[in-house]
């Protein structure tokens, strides 16, 4: 069988697991999309490793343009999203999903999955050993656009977006977990399309990139992943709003702690 069809297919599948995800926890799948998709480009595409992994994190970022808009769409029918929350975020996201993209897209490989392998651990072992509750202090729009700003920044940089950062921050500042989640949804679009366009220009014109490329996005494997994500991002969202927050809490943790061990044992 062609790569190209077998990478479509594989992509299919991860689409349906990421596009659940991202309704029910306000990730945009890219922590399982970028080491899968790494992996499929490398071992079934014959891509250079060089190569992979900046276009796995954009093509990340391409498709979670899809399955965060959907997620946020189901989280707004659900009163999940809170206007103040995204005027002052999304101001620092987009400029962070910019910066992060073009860090990225600058990386070595190999120090960009040690990057990417690293931010997850910390991501999980937050998730896990962090605070539960949140503080006595609400946030302040300067606040807001700083976490933003740094939300941007690593989620272009790991293809991700943005959830597993927002969404134990906004919970801190105050923002009920279920508001939180939504806010982080509609943020990862944001991220998406600034962090997707930067990439695109980072990437525009190399020689070395293969067909089917716009930029470091690899649009065969973005599409299968949106071929299915689209359908399963909606039942994500309602799924999110039918269990309890601390599940949804240790579900996120479970998601990064696999995720993390996954990558370091890939480096072995």
């Amino acid at each position: 069988m062609d790569a190209l069809i077998i990478i479509f297919l594989s992509c299919m599948a991860l689409g349906m697991v990421t596009g659940t995800l991202a309704g029910m926890l306000g990730i945009g799948g890219g922590l399982i999309i970028v080491p899968v998709l790494s992996a499929l480009l490398t071992g079934v595409g014959n891509i250079d490793a060089q190569l992979a992994m900046p276009m796995a994190i954009a093509t990340s970022l391409f498709t979670i343009i899809v399955t965060g808009f959907f997620s946020a769409r189901a989280h707004y029918q659900l009163g999940n999203i809170v206007p103040r929350v995204i005027l002052w975020c999304g101001s620092g996201i987009a400029f962070g999903a910019v910066i992060g993209a073009q860090i990225a897209s600058l990386m070595p490989a190999a120090l960009l999955q040690k990057v990417f392998a690293v931010l997850v651990i910390v991501i999980a072992a937050q998730m896990v050993f962090g605070k539960r509750q949140a503080s006595r202090f609400s946030a302040t729009p300067l606040i807001f656009i700083v976490v933003g700003l740094v939300a941007g920044v690593i989620s272009a940089l790991m293809g991700i977006g943005g959830g597993a950062l927002l969404v134990p921050a906004l919970v801190w500042f105050q923002v009920p977990m279920r508001q939180a989640i939504g806010c982080a949804a509609l943020s990862g679009l944001v991220i998406a399309l600034f962090g997707t366009s930067s990439f695109i220009l980072a990437g525009w014109g190399l020689p070395q990139l293969p067909e089917w490329a716009l930029g470091y996005v690899y649009l065969p494997a973005g599409a299968g992943i949106m071929a299915t994500s689209v359908f399963t991002a909606g039942y994500g969202a309602r799924l999110g709003q039918t269990l309890p927050t601390d599940l949804l809490k240790k579900i996120l943790a479970g998601i990064l702690v696999l995720v993390s061990i996954r990558m370091i044992m890939g480096m072995e």
